[in-house]
């Protein structure tokens, strides 16, 4: 039977007639049981045994039921028999071993980095970091060698969540904030969506593109594609999803998330969307977004909306241009209009803060208003009027100024 399945893997739908296959087997099988008077297996037994067997083949084995469970956040794995899973309601509990030792991981991890991915990427003792999409979706981050045991890090997407009406329904934020960055993204502002590892700022980005014209084209730059915006082909049909490389083996090939943000430039998109901002890139991206490309978008970690600007200027300063604090803050006055931050409010992702970036400098310093800044359980309430040029755009594309300036909490 592993014969003909693993000849069978050649065909374009080999998973269908790898499926067909191991049909064929269970049943032979049975037929031999019943005529020497043995017990055939159960349906429930045979159900396991196709699972485990498709898994093998064209999953990642005994990871794969984790990856199918959509109560599962993110998994953590430190060698074969140590996993520990965070549930979508926050728990953390012990998982079942995902390998019979390290060794059988490492080759599972090493195999799916070769056939999965837009181009196979090695993982061993000479190349021992691994990033990788899955096929679902999820990223894959891996270690071997420089760590005691190999380590494999899963951040699991949920892509039914892609609305700004989603995030309410989930308690993210209000109708209220909910209609303002709604009416942002249609008006064009620049965004970026900061926040702590976790928060959700990848699901918050999605969602705010999701709000953007389909007749608009958008560049999506990535150093592991999580946006997935090839899923929402109906709500962008132009559109493209560039993701950086790794060098090859000879240390050549290599493409940066700053690379890949010049070449979108010259792609000629409507907006450029760049998933995570630390490095390079930074410049290439606030150019954008001062130079033509308005709505562009990014994510930055930060603690705080504020923070923005510091992580700005260290990110500028490790360029090859090493810019310093008081030109990078004058590029991010004229480039950026809003920051959006997520943090944990009672173990829920919750909008904390939005600020606006006026455009102005005093001295060498940003000048911003907090226009929702957190109450005091620390979601984010309305705290101050945006500038009248912002509040001209976002009344043509819907949002209720009244509505805010009456909002409860409003001027505490």
């Amino acid at each position: 039977m592993r014969t003909r399945v693993r000849a069978a893997c050649r065909y374009p739908d080999e998973r269908a007639l790898a499926r067909k296959l191991l049909a064929d087997e269970l049943r032979r099988l049975a037929t031999d049981a019943y005529s020497t008077g043995r017990q055939p297996l159960d349906e429930a037994t045979e159900d396991a045994v196709m699972t485990a067997v498709l898994d093998r083949l064209h999953g990642l084995a005994r990871l794969q039921p984790l990856l199918d469970d959509p109560s599962i956040r993110d998994i953590h794995i430190s060698g074969a028999n140590r996993v520990w899973l965070t549930m979508r309601d926050g728990t953390k509990v012990r998982g079942p071993s995902v390998a019979a030792s390290d060794d059988e991981l490492v080759e599972l991890i090493a195999t799916a980095a070769r056939r999965l991915g837009r181009s196979e990427r090695r993982w061993d003792h000479a190349q021992p970091e691994l990033n990788l999409q899955l096929p679902n979706g999820d990223r894959l981050h891996a270690l071997m060698a420089v760590s005691g045991r190999p380590t494999v890090t899963i951040r699991r997407h949920d892509f039914d969540i892609h609305r700004v009406d989603q995030l309410v329904a989930r308690g993210v934020c209000n109708d209220l904030l909910a209609g303002f960055l709604s009416a942002a993204v249609r008006a064009r502002a620049n965004v970026i969506v900061a926040g702590g590892t976790g928060t959700g700022k990848t699901t918050m980005l999605r969602c705010l593109i999701n709000e953007i014209d389909p007749d608009e084209r958008l560049i999506t730059v990535e150093d592991s594609l999580e946006i997935g915006l090839e899923r929402f082909e109906d709500l962008h049909p132009d559109h493209e999803t560039l993701e950086a490389r790794e060098a090859n083996t000879e240390g050549v090939g290599a493409i940066t998330l700053a690379d890949l943000v010049r070449s979108a430039l010259r792609m000629d998109p409507h907006r450029v969307i760049v998933g995570e901002v630390r490095g390079a890139e930074v410049l290439p991206m606030l150019l954008a977004m001062s130079q033509g490309n308005d709505g562009s978008m990014c994510s930055i970690h930060a603690d705080s909306s504020k923070g923005v600007f510091g992580r700005l200027a260290m990110y500028a300063a490790m360029t090859p241009e090493r810019l310093v604090p008081e030109v990078t803050n004058l590029l991010v006055a004229n480039a950026v209009d809003l920051i959006v931050h997520l943090g944990w409010v009672e173990g829920e992702r919750r909008i904390t803060s939005v600020r606006q970036v006026t455009g102005t400098l005093e001295g060498p310093h940003i000048v911003s208003n907090e226009l929702w800044r957190p109450d005091a359980t620390g979601t984010a309430a309305p705290a101050a009027p945006p500038t009248r040029e912002l509040t001209d755009k976002l009344e043509r594309y819907g949002f209720d100024i009244e509505a805010h300036a009456m909002a409860d909490g409003w001027w505490r």
